[in-house]
């Protein structure tokens, strides 16, 4: 059996160049999808620990999903789920892969996550507080693992355990590293918060990448830049400078009208990498599949809605509703999701919308 270098092994692990990531990218369909977790899931804890985990469910919310195009899901890991029960984790991810392969979708898994709640507990998930949006969402790793450097070894074992055991996996689309690394939530649970959380952030993000580099993955790395100035590299804030340095594809959130998702795409073409627009579609905020889509479809940009089904998550629910709880009224509009839990879409203009662009787009 031939040898492997040393320096061959150090270049396998090291960032993609925008030419492998460019040929990479023309092997993929117009990619489209939405950000997924079952209706009957509170949170990323709920759907993946084993007392809860739904395959059932699963498999009929993909149907819809492949019912309008949709070739991909970006769906949220949980480094304690690992640490709770790695074999049995790494078994209902194989479960979820074949599911979502019999539905021609290939997910884009988060491995971190920034947002919402900062002290995770596993076991038996809350109840939704009536009236939020995305009442019990989990960070990852929490705000007690995040201020603690020896829970870091912990932290890289998940990373290179989950993505060693699916590194050559090709129903797998790709490793979200990290999802908004430097959101504090000032609206939510910003006193639960450490004060210095955008400073120890930036200083684990680049050994998370390089956690997940060194499992060699086929499938490329990438953590989305989601607010400030994106017009050059100058104006990037520090995190969004590890952000872009780091992915081998730039993946990138927009929650504006269509004006504006058409400016940051031209933003980030600079780069000259495949670009990702991994959340996207807030009705209220003026972010529409009618707006962005056309325009993500025309640049050839993956475009992946935030919410597939309404349910437990309520973010259906705007983003206000956290200082003002919509318990006496509904929404003027759904903020985000697609279906009704009963499987019919919310504004079936919409869903035409998408089946009509993903089928032309690739060939159908």
């Amino acid at each position: 059996m031939a040898r492997v270098s040393e320096k061959e092994i150090f270049l396998s692990i090291q960032k993609w160049s925008a030419e492998k990531a460019n040929e990479w990218y023309a092997r993929q369909p117009w990619l489209v999808g939405a950000n997924y977790n079952p209706a009957n899931a509170i949170n990323e804890m709920e759907m993946w620990q084993a007392d809860t985990f739904d395959p059932k469910t699963i498999d009929l919310e993909l149907s819809w999903a492949q019912s309008l195009g949709m070739n991909t899901m970006r769906v949220y890991l949980h480094d304690l789920l690992w640490k709770q029960d790695a074999e049995g984790f790494r078994g209902r991810i194989e479960e979820f892969l074949t599911i979502a392969d019999t539905r021609g979708i290939k997910p884009l898994f988060v491995l971190f996550d920034s947002c919402w709640d900062p002290l995770p507990t596993l076991g038996a998930q809350r109840a939704p507080a009536p009236g939020y949006h995305n009442s019990g969402w989990l960070q990852s790793p929490g705000a007690d693992a995040l201020q603690d450097p020896t829970q870091y070894p912990r932290l890289q074992e998940y990373v290179t355990g989950v993505v060693g055991a699916f590194s050559q996996d090709e129903r797998i689309l790709g490793w979200d590293v990290w999802n908004e690394p430097d959101n504090t939530n000032a609206t939510s649970y910003g006193d639960k918060e450490p004060a210095n959380k955008v400073d120890l952030v930036a200083a684990l993000l680049p050994q998370a990448f390089a956690w997940a580099r060194s499992a060699n993955p086929k499938q490329p790395l990438t953590s989305g830049v989601w607010m400030g100035d994106w017009s050059s590299p100058d104006t990037l804030s520090a995190t969004e400078k590890i952000q872009i340095a780091e992915s081998d594809v730039i993946s990138f959130h927009n929650y504006g009208p269509a004006e504006d998702f058409a400016k940051r795409v031209q933003q980030l073409e600079q780069y000259g990498r495949p670009l990702l627009c991994t959340e996207y579609m807030a009705r209220g905020a003026g972010s529409t599949f009618q707006g962005s889509l056309p325009i993500g479809k025309e640049h050839r940009v993956a475009m992946i809605n935030w919410g597939l089904v309404a349910g437990k998550t309520q973010t259906f629910l705007p983003w206000d509703s956290w200082e003002k709880p919509y318990t006496d009224r509904d929404p003027e509009i759904w903020f985000h999701e697609v279906f009704h839990t009963y499987g019919a879409p919310y504004r079936p203009a919409e869903t035409e919308l998408i089946r009509e662009l993903t089928a032309s787009a690739n060939g159908k």
